[in-house]
C-alpha cells in the first residue's frame, strides 16, 4: 500500500518576520517517516524547504503539491507543514514565502477541502505553526464535518496561539519526532497518531502551547515501527509462562541469580532454565504486563517465594498472543 508524505518547511518569508527552525523541522520529520527503525521504507517522502530567497516557496507551488499529494488512491497521505500560520474571521491560513498579507496564503479549509475529497484511506494532517488549530474549526460546507472518515489532524497549537521554537526546533515537532523514534511505541513497535498526541500532551504539560487532535478513523494505522521496548519472541512467550492468564505465577529463589554472600547459604542456588524465564517476566514487569503479588518487587517475589500475576494490560496482550494477532 503506497504511504506518501509532503513535508514543508519555510523559513524565508518576503513580507513577514524570518523564521529559522521550520527547515531543519522539515529534515528531521522527512529523516524519521522515510524509514522503520529496522530499515525498511516507509513513507515515499517530498521534501520542500525555502530557507531564502532562491529557494522561496510559492502559494501556487504549496498548492499544486498539495493537490498531487492526496491524488490517487494511496492507502496513506500526510502533509507536515512548519512555517508561518495567520488566523482571522475568515478562517487560518498557511503562510508561503511571497505573501504580503496574512490571508493571501492557503487558505486551511482548502488544504482541508483537498483532503476531504482525497480516496487516500487515511489522511494525515500535522501542522507546526501559530494558529493551527483553526484547521478543523470549518466545515468544508454546510452541515459536513471535516473529518472524513480516515482524516486526522494534528497541530502544534491552539487557533489562538503561537506556536514555540527553542534551540532551533520548534518545541512540537521536536516532541513529534522524539515520539515517532519510539517514545510513543506500544509494545510492537507501532507508534499511531494517538499515541503520539498523548506523548506530546503529556511532555508540554500546562504550557500555553496546547496541541489539537483531531480525529475520525475506525482504527489508527501505525505512522512508524519503532524497535519495540521488548522483544516479540519474548512478548510471544505470555501464554507460555502464564498457560492460565488467570493464575499466579509461582516464583522462588530458583529463579533469582543474583544474592549476597550471606544469602547464598541460606537460599537454594540458582536453576538456570528458571533464571532465563525469570528473566523475561522482568522484562514483562518494566512494561506493565506483569507485577508481584504481595511483594515489592519482583526480586522479593522470588526470594520470599511469592509469586506474579499478569495485570490488565498483561491480559490483554495474553489475549492477543493465544488468539494468534501477535
Amino acid at each position: 500500500m503506497i504511504r506518501k508524505a509532503l513535508i514543508i518547511g519555510v523559513n524565508y518569508y518576503q513580507n513577514a518576520q524570518q523564521l529559522y527552525g521550520c527547515v531543519n523541522d522539515a529534515h528531521s520529520v522527512e529523516a524519521v517517516l522515510e524509514r522503520d527503525s529496522d530499515g525498511t521504507k516507509n513513507f515515499q517522502t517530498k521534501l520542500i524547504t525555502s530557507n531564502g530567497p532562491d529557494s522561496k516557496l510559492t502559494r501556487k507551488d504549496l498548492k499544486n503539491n498539495i493537490e498531487e499529494l492526496f491524488q490517487g488512491n494511496p492507502g496513506t497521505a500526510l502533509f507536515y507543514f512548519a512555517g508561518h500560520g495567520h488566523v482571522e474571521n475568515t478562517g487560518g491560513y498557511l503562510l508561503t514565502s511571497e505573501c504580503e498579507h496574512g490571508d493571501s496564503g492557503i487558505p486551511m479549509t482548502e488544504l482541508l477541502d483537498i483532503a476531504y475529497n482525497s480516496k487516500a484511506q487515511n489522511k494525515i494532517i500535522i501542522l507546526d505553526c501559530c494558529h493551527a488549530g483553526a484547521a478543523g474549526n470549518f466545515s468544508v460546507n454546510k452541515d459536513v464535518s471535516i473529518l472524513s472518515d480516515g482524516m486526522t489532524i494534528l497541530t502544534a497549537t491552539s487557533a489562538d496561539q503561537y506556536a514555540k521554537e527553542e534551540k532551533g526546533s520548534g518545541v512540537f515537532t521536536k516532541l513529534l519526532v522524539d515520539a515517532l523514534y519510539g517514545s510513543a511505541a506500544n509494545l510492537l513497535g507501532q507508534v499511531t497518531p494517538g499515541s503520539v498526541y498523548a506523548h506530546i500532551d503529556q511532555a508540554i504539560g500546562d504550557w500555553g502551547q496546547r496541541p489539537i487532535f483531531k480525529t475520525n478513523v475506525k482504527k489508527f494505522m501505525p505512522l512508524r515501527i519503532a524497535q519495540p521496548p521488548i522483544p516479540l519472541a519474548d512478548l510471544r512467550m505470555l501464554t507460555e509462562l502464564f498457560v492460565d492468564k488467570w493464575k499466579d505465577y509461582q516464583l522462588d529463589p530458583t529463579y533469582e541469580p543474583e544474592r549476597s554472600e550471606e544469602q547464598k547459604s541460606l537460599y537454594p542456588d540458582p536453576v538456570e532454565e528458571n533464571t532465563q524465564k525469570f528473566e523475561i517476566l522482568q522484562k514483562y514487569n518494566r512494561v506493565n504486563l506483569v507485577t508481584p503479588v504481595d511483594a515489592p518487587h519482583m526480586w522479593h517475589a522470588a526470594m520470599f517465594s511469592k509469586s506474579c500475576k499478569l495485570t490488565t494490560l498483561g491480559e490483554r496482550y495474553w489475549d492477543l498472543v493465544k488468539n494468534k494477532y501477535i
